[in-house]
């Protein structure tokens, strides 16, 4: 569910919110890359301290990928979830709009998304 037809209820005030696997060490080792870039445009949560804000995103849904929520309560996942995060630093949106652009770069980025997804446990170990 890469670009998602999810809209939250009650979308975040004032920034976005990237919603990650708090017990996932490689999860936390790149939201705190992602943080940098960003900055204090969006805000980063372990989805566990926020489901119950957003039910509309199931919890096997979180254990599958990341999501970003919008202020204006539009929802993104998994690879897009990643380039929508990103697309907040002025100067890395390029990468998000190649996203919405091209399906090519599209397919690629959440096969490429998946793969780490389904392996993160023994990614940990090596990041």
């Amino acid at each position: 569910m890469p670009e998602s037809r999810i809209r939250v209820k009650q979308p975040p005030v004032g920034k976005p919110v990237m919603l990650w696997d708090g017990e996932c060490g490689f999860c936390r080792r790149w939201i705190l890359r992602w943080q940098r870039i960003t900055g204090e445009r969006v805000d980063y949560h372990p989805w566990q301290t926020l489901y119950s804000r957003f039910p509309e995103i199931t919890p096997s849904e979180f254990e599958e990928a990341v999501f970003f929520v919008d202020i204006d309560g539009s929802v993104t996942s998994g690879a897009a979830a990643v380039l929508r995060a990103l697309a907040e630093h002025p100067e890395r949106k390029v990468l998000y709009r190649w996203y919405q652009k091209s399906p090519a770069f599209a397919a690629v980025a959440e096969w490429m998304y998946r793969r780490v997804a389904k392996n993160r446990r023994l990614l940990s170990r090596f990041s």
